[in-house]
């Protein structure tokens, strides 16, 4: 049972929102440019790749988690994020249909409660600091308790930013002492939660008695079906399971491969750094992975590929940066078919595309329902099917679904570091939470020439007919 919050706690959390709420009230009056240039700034401040270089080292070695390689790459998540926020009006009028008579006027949201996951702090904090600035609120972070340094600093190199430009530096503030009682606090006090982290952390953010905009988990699961590039699908895959240690939601985690495709498509896995565990060996990763209750562990939770193996008992040879394990059972008894947080995956092979889309539906009742699943395919039709049945917010269709599902420059997504899972996976949206959800919104409505069809337009073949 968790312990209770101490009067210290209280009084902290409390003061941090007064503060919050102070800087608020200095920034109302402010226009759009006025708030779009303090986003530049902090885009420009944490997103430079010498201070995200070092915070993203500095989030590694404090946490033992997830890797500082990539990072020209990953930096431009947040110039991703700055660019769909640039292009979204926040103050003032932001939206008018002059044929329904309606004005849309934005308002902050107010004080946010922005909850970080300890496996990516720095993008995740820096994409709610652009979106909650672009909108005039501000936001009190909770850190996970072995991220908070690096919480911290990303917290300073914000404020510093902002001080710079003239604009209030608690806009931006931060738990100096974490821990789940005060995180409780904060979520119940401030305006507006927003929680990326475990599912406990999100049940509570959903329980604190306040609006709020949680995640679900991710289990991502791919179809290569016969019709696909394999060189390509393998590559997108590697890409996908190798990021920050396979560390995201988003990464590869099961394939299910066309028996047609499967021996080209596992070679080519292994051109591209994969590693093929025998039978033995993945009895052994299996029992190094998950404790006796089926709880991942979590020193092989974002750990290197190399790590996890030698945890297990065996190497990898030079050049292998992920771990291929061939599966063919699913359930939670099997727990190679749910979310395993590390660059290891799944492979599965199918006969037939209506034996992959009930392998889907499978696979997602273990876990990652809501969440997502990606597509290796030419077939329209097989896109469209899948499409039509998987209870998830979005399907990536041949691309790696970590740098897809939360929006790329090579696709239409909004860009962010919170990815909605819907009512499939517990969540109050289905969409990539971005910069409308940070903001109220006022609809005027002016009177119209009245639109009222007729009853017999309206009721079809019912009007006038037999009386139930």
């Amino acid at each position: 049972m968790a312990r209770a919050l101490t009067d210290e706690e209280r009084a902290a959390a409390h003061d941090l929102l007064t503060r919050a709420r102070a800087a608020m009230a200095a920034i109302a009056h402010y226009d759009q440019t006025m708030v779009d240039r303090f986003c530049q700034a902090v885009a420009w401040a944490t997103a430079n790749e010498q201070t995200f270089g070092r915070l993203t080292r500095m989030s590694v070695d404090e946490s033992g988690m997830g890797s500082a390689e990539g990072v020209p790459a990953r930096r431009w998540k947040i110039l991703g994020i700055l660019r769909d926020a640039l292009r979204t009006k926040s103050v003032g009028i932001i939206e008018e249909l002059p044929d329904k008579g309606i004005v849309k006027y934005a308002k902050p949201a107010g004080v946010i409660a922005g909850v970080l996951p300890v496996t990516n702090p720095l993008v995740t904090m820096v994409n709610m600091a652009i979106n909650a600035i672009k909108c005039r609120d501000a936001v009190i972070f909770s850190p996970h308790p072995m991220s908070k340094a690096t919480a911290l600093e990303t917290a300073r190199v914000i404020r510093a930013a902002l001080n710079k430009q003239g604009a209030p530096e608690d806009l931006i503030l931060c738990l100096e002492r974490p821990s789940i009682p005060l995180a409780q606090e904060l979520m119940a006090i401030c305006d507006l939660t927003i929680a990326t982290g475990g599912s406990a952390m999100v049940k509570a953010a959903y329980s604190s008695g306040k609006p709020a905009f949680g995640v679900g988990a991710g289990n991502a699961t791919v179809i290569v079906d016969e019709t696909a590039d394999v060189a390509e699908a393998a590559m997108n895959t590697r890409i996908s399971k190798t990021q920050n240690h396979g560390s995201g939601c988003s990464c590869d985690g099961n394939l299910l491969v066309d028996a047609r495709v499967y021996a080209a498509f596992l070679e080519q896995l292994q051109h591209q750094g994969g590693y093929l565990a025998s039978a033995e060996e993945k009895c052994k990763l299996e029992r190094v992975m998950w404790d006796d209750h089926g709880r991942r562990t979590l020193d092989t939770v974002a750990r290197a590929a190399s790590v996890i193996a030698t945890k297990a008992g065996f190497q990898l040879p030079e050049g292998k940066s992920f771990i291929i394990v061939k599966e063919d059972a699913i359930g939670k008894e099997h727990r190679f078919s749910g979310e395993k947080l590390s660059p290891v995956l799944a492979i599965f092979q199918f006969d037939g595309f209506d034996q992959a889309l009930t392998m889907v539906s499978d696979i997602l009742e273990v876990g990652g329902k809501g969440h997502s699943v990606g597509i290796a395919s030419r077939d329209d039709e097989h896109i469209h099917r899948l499409a039509s049945m998987a209870p998830v917010s979005r399907i990536m269709v041949r691309q790696p679904n970590v740098r897809g599902n939360a929006g790329s420059f090579t696709n239409g997504m909004p860009q962010t570091a919170s990815l909605g899972c819907g009512t499939w996976g517990g969540n109050i949206t289905s969409e990539n939470i971005s910069v409308k959800h940070y903001m109220n919104t006022t609809w005027v409505s002016r009177p119209i020439v009245e639109d009222r069809p007729s009853e017999e337009e309206l009721l079809g073949d019912f009007y006038n007919s037999e009386i139930f």
